[in-house]
């Protein structure tokens, strides 16, 4: 019988077609190292899959790898040896079959029997014996066990651990670890004229000091108040703070690179900027273009190479949005804890390098420029901007304010940077990690 905590509920019992789904793409994840949505968007299966089954297979995968180290931990602990690489699969289906049972509250019998079946289906006949005994182990002691672990620590990999202790100190890392437990709520940017109040009235919506809107519980994005009438669009309140940090932008010529999916476009448009939306992904840019058309908003929109593209006109000003590791965002793409490594944050600190060189010989003399990146590590932040200030060059940082920000000055660094952590507004549901500094040329 298990042990779950009084007063737990637990999650309705979704059949094995979600779980087989669950699998694969855990498989295309851990071991494939493909991203999360887009393992998920590559599975055929998902799309035969009840809405409700589709629900209960992403919360699942997501689950299992919010919580990969106290899982791996127990399961460690109860193995008498370690299993071998070839057994990939079993180790997948435990993991998914912990999940279940300590953190989604599945009942016992419905994640050992369909944790044993899948071990069957997939050619692990000899391991089903050893998956029903583990499980149904952790059914009985598991709850116990997790209460004795350091989750935060488990959870996060030593190297972003260390990271971050270096960066930030041990006890903002704990912060931040910890808040990636949580997942993250709905953010949504208004848009300019709509009646902010009213609109937070029909949403349910809280208002955040930076001015954007907040839903706790998850929706279908499409079915929520103001979407078919372009009132707003989703973006992370910390998202939303880079495009305001380049001030009164109407009618400059602005050039967002790297843009897609938009929302900072859609900001700098909604504000009355002439915008250039750069990218090189066409198809995020089709995409770009709908969340456009829906909030009647329009920009250029170019489909090329940011390091690349050479426009025929400067801009009187550029946001810059890089990829990077994206290490701020896990409390929403748990997947990238596990598949991003330090050699990965290395080679994109050098495109990044690039990228910003680049990106500043396209602005007008005493053109602004915000440098961003979803990223806490500091070699995609400061160390990238560092590289562009200095004696000698034409570059400058001009401090950011805290009333730019929402009158917030725990997001300003030493330099006048913006760094947010996740663990900010820690008892509003988070924020991404996000950096963004500022320079003008001289």
């Amino acid at each position: 019988m298990s042990s779950r905590p009084a007063g737990a509920q637990p999650i309705f019992e979704s059949g094995l077609p979600a779980r087989r789904v669950a699998l694969d793409v855990a498989l295309a994840v851990l071991v494939e190292r493909r991203p999360l949505d887009a393992a998920f968007g590559a599975c055929e299966a998902m799309a035969h899959l009840p809405e409700r089954d589709r629900a209960f297979a992403f919360n699942l995968v997501s689950t299992m790898l919010r919580r990969l180290g106290q899982i791996d931990a127990l399961l460690d602990e109860a193995l008498e040896r370690p299993l071998p690489a070839k057994l990939a699969v079993v180790r997948a289906i435990l993991r998914l079959g912990a999940a279940q049972l300590l953190f989604l509250h599945t009942p016992a019998h419905a994640a050992v029997d369909t944790a044993v079946t899948l071990a069957r289906e997939t050619r692990n006949t000899a391991q089903a014996a050893l998956v029903n005994a583990l499980l149904r182990r952790l059914s009985v002691d598991g709850f116990e066990r997790i209460a004795g672990q350091d989750a935060a620590r488990l959870d996060t990999p030593a190297w972003l651990w260390n990271s971050w202790t270096s960066a930030y100190g041990e006890a903002s890392a704990r912060a931040i670890a910890s808040a990636h437990l949580l997942g993250a709520p709905l953010d949504l940017t208004p848009k300019p004229g709509i009646d902010i109040d009213r609109l937070a009235a029909d949403l349910g919506a809280t208002r955040l000091p930076t001015g954007s809107l907040r839903i706790a519980e998850a929706a279908p994005v499409a079915s929520l108040p103001g979407y078919d009438a372009g009132q707003w669009w989703v973006q992370d309140a910390a998202a939303a703070l880079p495009a305001k940090l380049l001030g009164d932008v109407r009618g400059k010529r602005v050039f967002d690179l790297c843009a897609a999916p938009g929302g900072k476009t859609a900001q700098l448009a909604a504000a009355g900027a002439a915008v250039v939306a750069v990218d090189r992904s066409g198809v995020r840019l089709r995409r770009l273009a709908e969340n456009l058309a829906r909030l009647g908003l329009t920009a250029e929109i170019v489909e090329a190479d940011v390091g690349a593209w050479q426009p025929a006109l400067p801009a009187d000003a550029v946001l810059l949005d890089v990829p990077c590791s994206s290490t701020g965002t896990i409390r929403r793409h748990p997947d990238i804890a596990v598949s991003k490594t330090p050699a990965e944050v290395v080679k994109l600190a050098a495109v990044q390098r690039r990228l910003l060189a680049g990106a500043a010989g396209l602005l007008a003399p005493g053109g602004t420029l915000v440098y961003c990146a979803c990223s806490l590590q500091p070699e995609e932040g400061a160390g990238v901007v560092d590289s562009l200030v200095g004696p000698g060059q034409p570059y400058a940082r001009v401090p950011i304010e805290a009333a730019e920000v929402g009158g917030w000055p725990e997001v300003l660094t030493s330099a006048g940077d913006l760094r947010t952590l996740p663990c900010h507004l820690g008892d509003q549901g988070g924020l991404d990690g996000f950096y963004a500094a500022r320079l003008r040329k001289q």
